[in-house]
This record gives structure tokens, C-alpha cells and sequence, in this order.
């Protein structure tokens, strides 16, 4: 009876597992394209100056109005409305927000109209939260607007030249005035700038207002390249901009002190220092110095200057030297005695150490065979600095503390996974944004001492919950040992995998310098997609090769050089290994990437022929020569030190190799990766005589979206991958409309 009863429950057991597999749903593209896993986030938060409460922009879609509310961190609770624009006759709605740093007045765009990747151009308003009365800064369309300290001016670009208008009188002074489009650029960066330093104002006000430092572009001998724009008019039009090649001249850079109250620009002589690039500029808490960072055009030595405001004198305060390339981050942090924390890979990780106002090593802080991923601040009341780091496995981040000693060391996160942290302006508090593979961002209120956990703000449970009605495979971490070395990978198999069928292999990787894809954090489109092909029985699989970050300099930086030699030959090594494996078939492996990752396909479907059955390549680099001068030169040197590094790991000087099934993607408008690269790739192969499908996306930039665009792609992309990889003997890929 007992043993009846067992085979009963048994049953029913079984019947329920299939029940519930059955009322789970296939992902499709709609969904993923359609908005229906989009996430939960706190928009544009702000720390207050009081570090008790915190302001972040709402949004009301129904009315389409914009406000910025103000909570109490401890309790959570709404403590006021600063201004709604529903309040406004000005203002319908606004974009996004700053406050002065007296958060007197509070900073409104609107109108904003993207020109690059970080740059835009809009109309601003200033709110006086005193008075509630709002201005326009400029009938303008204007970029990067910003207060001085206390709020009364604020410093703009506008074709080409700066400008500061006084707030009290409505003045306008024009600080330069020989700003020309494609000639001459003040402090606003020009394009290569923008993308590869990733910043684009190129001015900053001292801390009393009293000067306004600015870098001025001179392009007139930069090649200008063209993108025919083809709308919907009779007639294309041309985007024509300044965009440096790979051993090509740059724009020269100069920089430049204008004292407000005389009105007078003076030039900075930097030439005694490695000045052929100006990367960032920043000025530390002493009202009279100005911090500079220059570097040589092999980006290999970096100087940190400071400059006298008053005699425009320019001191070396610290070199940093590599045999590869020296990172420009944004973790230059000054102290109140103007003491400085800097990032430095020196010893072999990436790592925080204090100097000195005169660049003597105080000392280094952090230690250890993982990296320093963020560096948060420092908190002169405890004498602790926060800092994101890999401590806890590469895959994972995690915020710790640590006095300026190097001693004491606190793990502020909790969760296993991907954590990182926005402090309240007096350290007191932070929120920690957590996720990992299976957990959607969760954002908790913490106390910064210790870590303790005061509240949940907010959760994606409703996301989570609504993936539990979807066919979802877990996304498995591990390594794999190739070429000598341990690479992190992770593997996803079809839910109802079988070890005694032989599935297809798709793999997935970027691949760049210091760039991470296995990770341990909430994923984006890319994975769901990957999700929806393990539905149809495909495994995906991705190795993060040698080159990539977070495991050393020496394991980052070995591919200097030779982009995409090491690189391909550990994506081909890895494919073998994992067609090695009885659930793998080793005949039908594929591979697809984007941008670098498209550079890497590409060279992997070629160059390794008999492994790759198929291959998707979308933006890619199809050789380096094409490429940009800061970001290429920084890994290649030019093409005329290192013609055969350029040429003998470029796609185009492999086409012949070809055998397996090849789509190539690009956007013709792209003003990164421009389609050059995929139209000398076509010509190649043509030549070659070699079979291949391709796509052109009229007026796409290098993201290839807007309206039905991105479901087009992954529609084309999703059908080649199955014809491709398919088993015509059996129906385990069997295309559906």
C-alpha cells in the first residue's frame, strides 16, 4: 500500500512538472524587442548635499510631464517635490537634470538631439528653486552647459566657441570667437576624443569661479570622411566630419586659462611634457591649480601636470610608464590637502594608491591579484575609501571600504553576483544595485560604515515573476583551459537538454582590450536572444580569450600589437575543445559578434575553417587601417610601425579561407565602424569569388536600431543561424514561421 502510494505521488509529481513545462512559454523577438523584459531603474538620482536625502526624475507617461522628487534615504519616504514641469508654462517635459553646487539652482534639458555617442545638443532651461521662476539659458541649441560653484553663471558650447552667461544680469560673453565647423573646436572634443576618451566637455570652471579652463581643437589638417544620409528626399544628403584614421594626423590640441574677470585667454605652454594628447583636465581643490593630463600619441606614458592659474606655470607631479599602454580613467580624486588617489596597473593589477600635492607615493592601498574596478570617493570623517573591485572572482563585483592605510578592510556587498554603489554626498549612506544571472536589479538602501542593510527601495520582482512563465535555461560559469590559460565561459543548454543528442554550437564573444562578456550580472537583449535559440536546441557558449579584462595586465595587454591574433586563436581552440564534447556536434559550430566582436567572427570563420561551419558578422572592423587613431594606435602603434600586425590579422587578408555560410551586417551610416570596413570586406571576397550574404541598413549608425530595425536584424539572423546550423537528417532545428 505504501509502496502504491509512493508511485501515486510519483506520478502526479510528474504530472505537474509536465503541466507546468507545457504552460511555459517560447521567448519570441517580439517580446524581446517589444519592451516585455524591459527592467526597473532609478532615473538620474542625486545624492543631496546634506547626504540625507536623495532626488531622482519621474516621469508621468500618461500626462507626459517630468518632476524631480526628493527622499529621505533612512526612510524612504517622499519628503517634497522640488519642481514639476505640469507646474511650468515653459516647460513640457524635461530630459534630465544637475544641480548647481550650491543646488540653488537646478539645470533642465530639453529638446536634446543626439550628434555622436555621448554628444547632444539642446534646449536648457535654470530653475531657481528659491524664487520657482524658470529662464532659458539660450535660444540656442547649445551642448554641455554647466554652473560654477555657486551657481551664478554657467559656461556652453555653441558652434564651436564658449560661452558664459551671467544668471543675475542675463549677460552673455562669447569666450572665444574663431570656432569654425571642421576646423576649429573650443572646449567641446572633437570625435575621436569623444568615442575613444570618452568625454566631450573640454572645459572646467575652478573652484571659485574665477578661471575657466578649456582645450582647443585645431582639425584643419584632419582627413574629413563623408556618409551619404539618403532620407526620404530625391536627392541623398552628406554627413561630412573630421575622423582620424589609424596613422593619420590628428587635430591639435592646445590648452587654454580665460580669467573671467578681465576677460583675457592666455595658452598653457604643456609642450615640455608627453602633450600630443590632452585627455582630461580637472582642477583640484586649491582654486589656483589646475590638473592635466597629457599623453604621447603611443598612449604608453601619461603625465599628470599641474598648472598655476596665476602664471600659468606647469609642473610634473607623476609619470606613469608602460611597455603597452597606460588607461585614462576618471579616478584622479583630489583631497581636501590636495592630496591625490590614483588608479595605477603598476604592480600588475589594476589598484588605488595616495600621493602627495607633490606626486611623492604616500602609499598604496589596495593589494592583490584582482582588479579595482570603480573607485568611489573617499570620506575624510572615517578616513575610508570605497571602491568596487573583483575580489571575489572575476565574474563578480563587489563594494568594499578600506582606511587610507590599506588596513581594515570591510565587504560592504552581500549578494553573489554584480554590486555596485552611489554614496550619499556625506558617505553615510549608498544604494547598491545588485543582480547576477538570475536575480533582475534589485537597488537596497545600505549604511556605508558597515553594510548593513536599512531598507529595499525597489525590485524587478514582477520582471522575475514574469520570467518564470518563460522556457529559461541557466546560464552555467566555469572555465576552460586554452592556449595554457584558465578563460572564464559560460554555456547554455536547451531546457529539456539530453547528453545523448548531439546538439549545434553558437558561440558569442566581443573579445576587445580589457572588455568582459562572461559575467555575473542580469543580461540584456543579447541574452534573452540566446535563450530563445537554446529553445530550438542550440547550445550558445562564450569564452572571454586572452586580451580581455579584469585578470591582469599581463593577460590584457599580451595581444598588444596583434588585434585579433591571440584573440582568434583562442575562439578557435575553444571550439575544437567544446566540439570534443559527446552532446556537441563538431561540424556544425557558429560564431557571431558585433563591432570588435564582428572583426573577431569574421577572422574565426575564415582562419578557421575546418572548426566554424558558420559565422554572423555586424559592424565589424574589417581592417584596423580603417579604424580610428586613439583607440587603434593605443593597441597597434601606426600602420606604418606595424604594417604586418595591421595586415596580417585583418579579415580582408583571409577571405580566400572561406568555406562555411558568412552574413555580414553593417548600418550605412555608421560614424564609428564606418561601412567602408564592409565594403572593402564584400569586395575581397568577391574577388575571391567567394559565396556570402550581407545586409545594408540605409541611415543606421552603428547600434543599427530605431522602429522595426533591431526585430528586422535579429529576424534576419535568427533564420540564417538555423538554416546554417541545422541537421537536415532530423527536425531538431526545424525552421517556424
Amino acid at each position: 500500500m505504501r509502496k502504491l502510494l509512493s508511485l501515486t505521488v510519483l506520478a502526479f509529481l510528474l504530472t505537474s512538472i509536465s503541466t507546468l513545462e507545457a504552460q511555459q512559454k517560447d521567448i519570441t523577438l517580439e517580446d524581446i524587442w517589444g519592451g516585455s523584459f524591459r527592467t526597473e531603474r532609478l532615473d538620474a538620482l542625486r545624492s543631496l548635499k546634506n547626504g540625507k536625502e536623495y532626488s531622482v526624475i519621474d516621469f508621468n507617461r500618461s500626462k507626459g510631464t517630468s518632476a524631480i522628487d526628493v527622499y529621505d534615504y533612512k526612510s524612504g519616504k517622499k519628503v517634497k517635490t522640488l519642481l514639476d514641469s505640469e507646474n511650468l508654462d515653459e516647460i513640457n517635459r524635461f530630459i534630465s537634470y544637475e544641480f548647481s553646487g550650491d543646488e540653488s539652482k537646478i539645470l533642465l534639458a530639453t529638446k536634446l538631439q543626439q550628434v555622436f555617442r555621448r554628444s547632444a545638443l539642446g534646449t536648457y532651461y535654470v530653475y531657481d528653486v528659491a524664487s520657482k521662476s524658470v529662464s532659458l539659458v539660450s535660444e540656442n541649441q547649445i551642448q554641455e552647459p554647466t554652473f560654477n560653484h555657486d551657481g551664478s553663471k554657467i559656461a556652453y558650447g555653441y558652434n564651436n566657441n564658449i560661452y558664459i552667461k551671467d544668471l543675475a544680469s542675463g549677460k552673455v560673453t562669447q569666450v572665444t570667437t574663431d570656432g569654425v565647423k571642421n576646423k576649429i573646436i573650443n572646449g567641446i572634443t572633437d570625435w575621436v576624443y569623444e568615442e575613444e576618451f570618452a568625454f566631450v566637455r573640454a572645459f572646467d570652471w575652478s573652484k571659485d569661479g574665477r578661471h575657466l579652463a578649456y582645450i582647443r581643437f585645431d582639425e584643419s589638417n584632419v582627413p574629413e570622411f563623408s556618409m551619404d544620409i539618403y532620407g526620404n528626399e530625391l536627392y541623398q544628403t552628406q554627413q561630412v566630419f573630421k575622423y582620424p584614421k589609424a596613422g593619420e594626423e590628428n587635430a591639435s590640441v592646445s590648452l587654454h586659462m580665460y580669467e573671467v574677470g578681465s576677460g583675457k585667454s592666455s595658452q598653457v605652454d604643456v609642450s615640455a611634457f608627453h602633450s600630443y594628447y590632452i585627455p582630461r583636465i580637472k582642477w583640484t581643490n586649491d582654486a589656483s591649480v589646475l590638473s592635466v593630463q597629457l599623453t604621447n600619441r603611443h598612449q604608453n606614458i601619461l603625465d599628470l601636470v599641474f598648472v598655476d592659474a596665476a602664471t600659468a606655470e606647469a609642473t610634473l607631479i607623476h609619470q606613469e610608464k608602460d611597455a603597452a599602454y597606460v588607461d585614462v580613467t576618471d579616478d584622479l580624486t583630489f583631497l581636501n590637502d590636495n592630496s591625490f588617489i590614483w588608479t595605477s596597473e603598476k604592480d600588475g593589477w589594476n589598484h588605488i594608491y595616495h600621493y602627495s600635492k607633490k606626486g611623492k607615493l604616500i602609499n598604496q592601498i589596495t593589494k592583490g591579484d584582482w582588479e579595482v574596478t570603480r573607485y568611489y570617493g573617499f570620506d575624510p570623517k572615517t578616513g575610508r575609501i570605497y571602491y568596487q573591485s573583483t575580489e571575489n572572482g572575476s565574474i563578480n563585483r563587489d563594494v568594499y571600504s578600506i582606511t587610507n592605510t590599506g588596513k581594515n578592510k570591510i565587504r560592504l556587498s552581500k549578494g553573489t553576483g554584480s554590486n555596485s554603489a552611489a554614496f550619499s554626498k556625506d558617505y553615510t549612506y549608498f544604494i547598491n544595485t545588485f543582480s547576477n544571472t538570475e536575480t533582475p536589479y534589485v537597488f537596497s538602501l545600505h549604511e556605508a560604515l558597515k553594510g548593513d542593510e536599512v531598507r529595499e527601495i525597489k525590485n524587478n520582482e514582477t520582471l522575475q515573476s514574469k520570467m518564470g512563465e518563460y522556457t529559461i535555461s541557466k546560464k552555467e560559469f566555469s572555465t576552460i583551459n586554452i592556449n595554457g590559460e584558465d578563460l572564464n565561459m559560460y554555456m547554455i543548454k536547451p531546457k529539456n537538454f539530453d547528453p545523448n543528442k548531439q546538439y549545434p554550437l553558437f558561440m558569442y564573444q566581443y573579445s576587445g582590450p580589457g572588455s568582459q562578456s562572461v559575467a555575473n550580472r542580469w543580461g540584456g537583449a543579447n541574452d534573452y536572444w540566446h535563450q530563445m535559440l537554446a529553445q530550438d536546441d542550440i547550445v550558445i557558449a562564450c569564452v572571454d580569450g586572452r586580451g580581455t579584462g579584469l585578470k591582469g595586465r599581463d593577460f590584457k595587454k599580451m595581444t598588444q600589437k596583434e588585434l585579433g591574433k591571440y584573440e582568434v586563436e583562442d575562439q578557435i581552440a575553444a571550439a575544437q575543445e567544446l566540439g570534443k564534447l559527446p552532446y556537441i556536434d563538431a561540424n556544425r559550430i557558429g560564431i557571431w559578434g558585433w563591432s570588435y566582436g564582428g572583426f573577431m567572427s569574421s577572422n574565426c570563420l575564415f582562419q578557421g575553417a575546418d572548426t566554424f561551419s558558420m559565422a554572423i558578422a555586424v559592424a565589424p572592423v574589417g581592417s584596423w587601417r580603417f579604424y580610428d587613431t586613439i583607440y587603434t594606435e593605443r593597441y597597434m602603434t601606426t600602420p606604418q610601425e606595424n604594417p604586418s600586425g595591421y595586415d596580417n590579422n585583418s579579415p580582408i587578408s583571409h577571405v580566400d579561407k572561406l568555406q562555411g555560410d558568412f552574413l555580414l551586417v553593417h548600418g550605412t551610416a555608421d560614424d564609428n565602424v564606418h561601412v567602408q570596413n564592409s565594403m572593402s570586406l564584400v569586395e575581397a571576397l568577391v574577388q575571391a569569388n567567394k559565396d556570402f550574404d550581407w545586409l545594408m541598413y540605409p541611415d543606421k549608425n552603428h547600434g543599427i536600431y530605431g522602429g522595426n530595425t533591431r526585430l528586422h536584424l535579429y529576424n534576419k539572423m535568427t533564420k540564417f543561424i538555423k538554416e546554417s546550423l541545422g541537421d537536415p537528417k532530423s527536425s531538431l532545428l526545424e525552421i517556424r514561421d
